[in-house]
């Protein structure tokens, strides 16, 4: 699982949506997609590159993986 950084990064910097579409090429409806948490992981590479390009920042500063038990492991529902 990530989280999405792109909102609180957008903020320091003053970044509308409209504006980071307009630098970055990227439509702002996949900007909005890349802003939450379960939307990032559905971003392609190259979408979140361009997106750190415009902001300014490397690509991974973008998200932060959260961490959990691998798939499979963990607590039974029910129990």
């Amino acid at each position: 699982m990530f989280t999405s950084n792109i909102k609180e990064i957008m903020k320091r910097k003053k970044v509308t949506i409209r504006e980071l579409a307009a630098v970055s090429g990227v439509s702002a409806v996949s900007i909005n997609k890349a802003r939450s948490d379960s939307g990032i992981s559905e971003c392609r590479l190259s979408t979140l590159g361009r997106i750190a390009n415009a902001l300014e920042v490397r690509t991974k500063r973008l998200f932060d993986e959260m961490e959990g038990p691998p798939a499979g492991e963990g607590p039974a529902g029910g129990e």
